[in-house]
C-alpha cells in the first residue's frame, strides 16, 4: 500500500490540526484527497459505488489528518443516528437481563448506541409512548422485549414509524420478531419423562397471557395427548420460586405424581425445596424437569435436567434482523426468527417408581 509523504510526517497517536487550529473536519480530508465531500460521506458510509483507489485516497487523508469521524458526522453521511432503543418489561427476570445485555454488546460490535426504556407496566399508552419516545430521541429502530400476549397486540395493532422487532411474542404475520422454540422445549421435556417410563407428567405452568407460557403448556398438553398419556389439570405459578414452592407442597402429597414439568427453572427450584421438605426424593420418587437453564441450574440438589434457551443468541439475532432491516434486505423466514432450544439432562430426572 502506498502512502503518501504528509502521511509519513504525520504526528503519532494525535489529531493534526487544521490551518484554523481546530480538529480537521469532513471538509480537511475532501480538500487534502481532491475529491467531494459527498465522496468522503461515501466513504465512510462504505458506500459500494466509491471505486477503490479513490477510497484509499481518501482513507490516506484521514490517516494523514487524524481525522476521527464523530457520530454526528456518521450520522449525516448515513441517514442515520446509530442508535437503537430497546423497550423491556419484568427487565429483573434473568430472560429479559440476558437478552438485553445481549443486545447492547451487538450494537456495540456494529457500532450503535442502546437507549433501553424498562416499564413497569404494559398499559397500551404507556408502551406507545415509550416507542414514541425513543423515536423522538432519533433511535434509527426499536427492539421490543415483550413476553405478554397484550404488549404484543398493542405494538401489531399501533401504526408506528419507526421500524420495530418485537422478542418473545406471536404477533401478526407483518411483525418482525425473534422468540426461543417454547414449543419444541416443552415437547422435549414431556418427551422425555415418558421414555423414563413415567405414566404421565404434571405442570407447573407460568402465567396465562404469556406467550413463553402458554406455548410451553399448550405443547405439553399435545405431547401427552399424543402419547396418549392422561393430561392433568395444570397448575400455575407466577415465575417465582415462591409460586413452585406452593403449587410443589400440593403435588408432594399426592402418591400418584411421579413426573413434573415446570416451565421455567426458578419454580422448579421451590418445587425441588417443597419434595425435600416433604420427604419425596428427587429423581428417585418424582422426576422434574426446568426451563431456561439458568446459571444456577446445574448447582441446583439434585442438578436439574433443563430446557436451555439461548437468550444471548435470541438478543444478537434480534440486533442483526433491525439492522437488516434499516439495511432494506430481504425479510427472513418464520424459521430465521426462531432460536433453537436444547435439553439439558442433569440428576433431577430418572426411571418412573418400580421401573
Amino acid at each position: 500500500m502506498t502512502r503518501s509523504s504528509a502521511d509519513d510526517s504525520a504526528p503519532r497517536g494525535r489529531s493534526r490540526r487544521n490551518f484554523a487550529g481546530a480538529r480537521p473536519v469532513m471538509d480537511d480530508v475532501a480538500r487534502l484527497a481532491g475529491v467531494s465531500k459527498q465522496t468522503v460521506s461515501r466513504v465512510l458510509n462504505d458506500h459500494p459505488s466509491v471505486r477503490p483507489e479513490t477510497r484509499e485516497t481518501v482513507l490516506a487523508a484521514m490517516r494523514t489528518l487524524g481525522y476521527r469521524p464523530s457520530r454526528s458526522a456518521r450520522s449525516l453521511a448515513s441517514g442515520r443516528t446509530r442508535m437503537v432503543g430497546v423497550i423491556s418489561f419484568d427487565a429483573a427476570r434473568y430472560g429479559p437481563a440476558a437478552i438485553l445485555t445481549a443486545i447492547n454488546t451487538a450494537a456495540q460490535d456494529a457500532g450503535y448506541l442502546l437507549s433501553s426504556i424498562a416499564l413497569d407496566t404494559a398499559e397500551p399508552d404507556t408502551v406507545v409512548e415509550a416507542v414514541n419516545r425513543l423515536s423522538a430521541e432519533g433511535a434509527d429502530g426499536v427492539i421490543a422485549i415483550a413476553p405478554q400476549l397484550w404488549v404484543g397486540k398493542t405494538l401489531a395493532d399501533t401504526r408506528l414509524d419507526t421500524p420495530l422487532v418485537v422478542l418473545e411474542n406471536g404477533l401478526d404475520a407483518d411483525t418482525q420478531q425473534v422468540t426461543g422454540d417454547s414449543r419444541t422445549g416443552a415437547r422435549k421435556a414431556v418427551e422425555h419423562l415418558l421414555g423414563l417410563g413415567h405414566r404421565t407428567v404434571w405442570h407447573i405452568a407460568g402465567p396465562t397471557g404469556w406467550t413463553s407460557a402458554d406455548h410451553r403448556m399448550g405443547s405439553w398438553q399435545a405431547s401427552l395427548e399424543a402419547a396418549g398419556a392422561a393430561v392433568p389439570a395444570p397448575l400455575t405459578g407466577d415465575w417465582s420460586a415462591d409460586s413452585g414452592y406452593e403449587l410443589g407442597r400440593r403435588l408432594a402429597r399426592r402418591p400418584d405424581v411421579t413426573a413434573v414439568f415446570a416451565s421455567n427453572d426458578q419454580m422448579a427450584l421451590g418445587l425441588l425445596h417443597a419434595l425435600h421438605e416433604a420427604g419425596r426424593s428427587v429423581p428417585g420418587d418424582i422426576s422434574v424437569v426446568g426451563y431456561d437453564d439458568i446459571p444456577e441450574a446445574a448447582h441446583f440438589l439434585p442438578p436439574l435436567t433443563t430446557v436451555r434457551t439461548d437468550f444471548a443468541e435470541i438478543g444478537t439475532r434480534s440486533l442483526r434482523l433491525l439492522l437488516d432491516r434499516l439495511d432494506g434486505a430481504t425479510e427472513p423466514s418464520r424459521a430465521d426468527s426462531l432460536v433453537p432450544v436444547d435439553l439439558v439432562l442433569r440428576h433431577s430426572t430418572g426411571p418412573a417408581p418400580g421401573r
